[in-house]
């Protein structure tokens, strides 16, 4: 049986790729996303919709040469990693990435916006933790790959998921689509980025429209079905006339990224993850260090190494699809935020606004306002924003 070297990917490495990202993305916009603001403040013909266009361009400058946040919301953490099937990982490799984020969060000085239970105990953890994190295998020899964002809780307000029969078919999604963005749209900072999934099941298409996401506003779709679907979903929503802050205009959108997956018979889940116009995203490149070997004996679970008894979760074993995998509990109540995800082969494998942040400089400390306070032409309801 031919033999294929493993390759190790850290807890260490994680946590440092996330605290590096955070203060960056806090306050610098994704290139991708202020060129297409860009673009949109070029064509823009309603007065007010362009009157936003400047503000929001002016807003990211500031935030970048004065190293404020973006927005006064700077989100709760999402995290994904992305593995290939040579790749593996020891044991819980998100362990330490609440201490990162608290490190993060408390040396820039950016707004903590968790509580600790949605239901039972609204009191703010004081530090932005837990991260939500996932753990995505593709079938990519070598990748390792951390997609990090920060999403505000207007955005996801705005969001939705809708099981749809069959027969609605894609009229149906456009449909639905469009009215999300008409019923809920304003409220989540347009011009928005509007992630949607199609397939999978319930608890797994709302993971599809947040994976297209990291998608840059500027990169089609390899499949050109999926790419003519973008363009029609586009269209339709800058139809509605909701524009920029909410106000007016023909730039409701920059984009709109779709990923789909297979489902039941009997279904035709659909998911709508709204990104606002501080689409605070990107992707971190990992590099590999080659299976010493015990770790390779561990994940084959022939040996182990010191302290460390949990096995390594590499899927390169079978080249079967990944067992679901509980990776720990920061709830009180005891509800894991970190799952292992797997879903169709559809979602993008490379994503984002791809930088080397984890080998970057700390960035300095930065205020605790928003980059052009108060020059916002508008700002959501209860001042969430996404």
């Amino acid at each position: 049986m031919e033999t294929r070297e493993e390759r190790i990917i850290t807890k260490e490495q994680v946590a440092a790729a996330v605290a590096a990202a955070i203060p960056r993305l806090a306050c610098v916009l994704p290139p991708d996303v202020r060129a297409g603001l860009e673009a949109a403040q070029a064509v823009e013909g309603h007065p007010r919709g362009r009157v936003v266009l400047d503000q929001l361009c002016e807003n990211a400058r500031i935030a970048e040469n004065d190293r404020v946040p973006l927005c006064q919301d700077t989100g709760t953490v999402w995290v994904s990693l992305e593995i290939g099937p040579d790749v593996c990982v020891r044991g819980d490799v998100f362990a330490d990435v609440d201490a990162a984020v608290a490190r993060a969060y408390g040396e820039a000085r950016l707004r903590k916006s968790v509580v600790r239970d949605a239901l039972f105990d609204r009191t703010n953890t004081g530090d932005n933790t837990p991260a939500f994190c996932d753990l995505h295998p593709v079938d990519e020899p070598g990748a390792a790959r951390l997609h990090v964002m920060l999403k505000g809780g207007g955005s996801d307000n705005a969001s939705r998921v809708v099981m749809l029969p069959p027969g609605a078919g894609r009229a149906g999604v456009v449909a639905e689509v469009v009215r999300c963005v008409r019923e809920k749209g304003a409220n989540a900072c347009p011009p928005l980025v509007v992630g949607v999934g199609v397939g999978a099941t319930f608890d797994k298409v709302a993971g599809l429209a947040k994976r297209a996401l990291m998608r840059p506003v500027d990169e089609p779709a390899a499949d050109g079905r999926l790419a003519a679907f973008e363009d029609e979903l586009l269209e339709a929503v800058n139809a509605t006339g909701t524009g920029p802050g909410g106000l007016g205009g023909t730039q409701t959108a920059l984009a709109v990224r779709v990923a789909t997956a297979p489902c039941h018979i009997a279904a035709l889940p659909v998911a709508i993850n709204m990104g606002c116009s501080a689409m605070r995203r990107a992707t971190v490149p990992l590099a590999c260090r080659p299976a010493e070997p015990a770790d390779a004996a561990v994940s084959r679970g022939t040996g182990s190494r010191g302290d460390a008894e949990m096995p390594c979760l590499g899927f390169a074993e079978q080249g079967a699809p990944a067992r679901a995998h509980s990776m720990g509990s920061n709830s009180p109540l005891g509800c894991s935020t970190r799952t292992e995800v797997r879903v169709a082969s559809a979602i993008p494998t490379t994503s984002g606004t791809t930088e080397a942040l984890a080998d970057s400089p700390r960035q300095p400390a930065v205020g605790d306002r928003p980059a052009a306070e108060g020059r916002l032409a508008a700002q959501d309801e209860g001042g969430a924003h996404a």
